[in-house]
């Protein structure tokens, strides 16, 4: 037993959990979106199936070491079979495996759940080896324009998004697979050549967060980092007049545009 809380114990040091906040979420990321709090919510539940079973099988092995320790030289009673014992282990997997798929079924409906209009559309390029954000704002009568950020392998590029309101995210790719991941959106999705995929997603928290490629893409892939800032409408509204006062008005498909606001990409080989 109290190998098995040692055991859990560390477990718990390894995920980085450096305050009791972040303790009390077992290392989950700080949660800054809609989708974040069902994924909390399976993380922790299978931190627990993982603690019971660890517990139960430790468990198992003191009470055995210690009922059947050996007490004389005699050998004790050898049995070929017992058939509750593997009826037991054969069936106690099938259950586990059985609950936990059935909530990540549930999790996974919640998160790529998606809103009937969202209020407002971001389409993401993902090019060797930076990324491209498009912000369909033309309907917006404070922007009055679609505009877009791009970065290059010198130049991470800024994603701004209004707090509290829903986003559609369009991913595309013109070269090889990426992955767009914001950890504390506790969300990710592959962008596939010749392929869009989209998902919803409402920001709940002001704040500026990390984003990056979870896909190894090619050379530069370290390259392929981001920031995000979750900010008030006003500001995000303010962000993006300030890009069509740069010149960055339309749509921007890549690596062609991103040059403009910096040095060129380069031509490295070698992706998936």
């Amino acid at each position: 037993m109290l190998l098995a809380l040692g055991a859990i114990g560390a477990g718990v040091a390894l995920t980085g959990c450096d305050s009791v906040e972040d303790l009390a979420r077992l290392g989950y990321p700080e949660m800054a979106s809609d989708r974040a709090p069902v994924m909390h919510d399976l993380w922790i539940g299978t931190w627990i199936a993982a603690a019971v079973v660890g517990i139960g099988v430790w468990g198992l092995i003191g009470f055995a070491v210690i009922r059947y320790r050996r007490r004389n030289a005699d050998a004790p009673p050898q049995k070929r079979y017992n058939l509750p014992m593997e009826i037991f282990y054969s069936l106690a997997p099938f259950v586990i495996i059985g609950v936990l798929f059935y909530y990540t079924v549930i999790a996974q409906d919640h998160v790529l759940s998606k809103v009937e209009e969202p209020d407002h559309v971001v389409d993401v390029v993902g090019q060797k080896w930076s990324w491209t954000f498009n912000y369909r704002e033309a309907d917006n009568p404070d922007v009055g324009n679609d505009v877009w950020e791009a970065g290059t392998v010198n130049h991470s590029p800024d994603l701004y998004l209004p707090v509290g309101e829903s986003v559609r995210f369009k991913l595309n790719s013109p070269d090889v697979i990426h992955s767009f991941w914001i950890p504390a959106f506790a969300f990710k999705m592959d962008i596939l050549p010749g392929r869009t995929n989209t998902f919803d997603v409402t920001p709940t928290r002001e704040g500026v967060y990390s984003g990056k490629c979870a896909e190894l893409c090619g050379t530069y892939h370290a390259a392929m980092i981001f920031n995000v800032h979750v900010v008030s409408e006003a500001e995000y509204n303010e962000y993006l007049k300030g890009l069509a006062e740069r010149g960055n008005i339309g749509e921007a498909m890549g690596a062609e545009a991103a040059n403009k606001n910096g040095p060129a990409i380069p031509e490295a080989g070698g992706a998936r």
